[in-house]
């Protein structure tokens, strides 16, 4: 990270806790929730299967900015997915960049060529070994682990949904994490379960002993993009929400936090490590300001 994305950040942090301000600083655009997989756990995909036109991201990019959004997410559907005539998901993140977003990070499946080394991080589902991931994402842990392997950059961040199917291999994810040509970190986060996933949701107990696996990954050297200070109030669902410094734009429409946020009950049950962490960063726990700094200056 920069220096001055460093101060800029920290500035931004000490005037929220201060004074309790509630604007954002992450903001996610959805260009498409097109999707060539079929998840078991997710909700969101393919519900209109439009890909957005490049006019309307780049006015809703704008939008954020002048909000005072520095950190930009690309998500889907899957990105990959996302052309507009000539243009790619590659020329957002570039005209992000010089829009003036510090941190512009693309969420993806990892289905298709990984040539972005212009992202600050590329966040990857992984979810499992080969067989526990199969099972959750079909017949694609080969061709994403082959993926990986060609990537133009040292950018990959894997991203693993802990549920009932996989709840017993965060191990083997840390492993591959640390094992693998051009993966810098791993981060998780706990099924949040809609209404029509609900089965995968992980109970206290469990997501205890998910935290417990974690931990002791960090301690065996796993690069973990987490924060330990998190856990105990992830496990225990005991973290403020909505998340007030992140939002969501997708087809003009801005929410708070996240999509999920319209479902009743959702936000209670709210598995999202980021969310937790930065609550908390910005309500001021001090264990969780020096290990985010700490954290995201050894992975941004």
């Amino acid at each position: 990270m920069r220096l001055s994305s460093f101060f800029h950040f920290a500035t931004f942090g000490v005037k929220t806790i201060l004074f309790g301000k509630k604007e954002p600083i992450l903001g996610t655009v959805i260009v498409t929730d097109k999707c060539n997989l079929h998840c078991k756990h997710c909700s969101v995909n393919n519900i209109t299967a439009v890909i957005y036109p490049y006019e309307q991201i780049r006015n809703e990019m704008q939008q954020l900015y002048d909000m005072g959004i520095r950190i930009l997410f690309f998500c889907g559907g899957e990105t990959f997915l996302w052309k507009d005539g000539e243009r790619n998901l590659r020329d957002l993140v570039i005209e992000a960049k010089q829009m003036g977003f510090l941190i512009v990070n693309v969420v993806t499946n990892g289905t298709f060529p990984i040539d972005l080394p212009e992202a600050d991080l590329i966040l990857l589902s992984l979810d499992g070994d080969k067989q526990r991931h199969n099972e959750i994402r079909g017949d694609t842990y080969d061709i994403i682990m082959k993926n990986i392997s060609n990537a133009t950059a040292d950018n990959i961040c894997f991203y693993m949904a802990i549920n009932q199917i996989n709840k017993d291999y965060v191990r083997d994810v840390c492993i591959t994490a640390r094992d693998t040509k051009n993966v810098r970190a791993v981060s998780f986060n706990f099924h949040t379960p809609y209404p029509d996933t609900k089965e995968l949701a992980l109970t206290t107990e469990e997501k205890a002993a998910c935290c417990a696996a974690i931990t002791q990954m960090m301690k065996e050297g796993a690069p973990v993009f987490n924060l330990k200070s998190a856990f105990p109030y992830l496990i225990e669902n005991r973290f403020p929400t909505p998340c007030y410094q992140c939002v969501v734009m997708e087809n003009g429409k801005l929410s708070t936090c996240g999509r999920c946020i319209e479902v009743p009950g959702l936000c209670e049950q709210c598995g999202y490590f980021f969310v937790a962490e930065y609550t908390l960063l910005f309500r001021g726990n001090p264990k969780i300001i020096f290990e985010m700094l700490r954290t995201y200056l050894k992975y941004i």
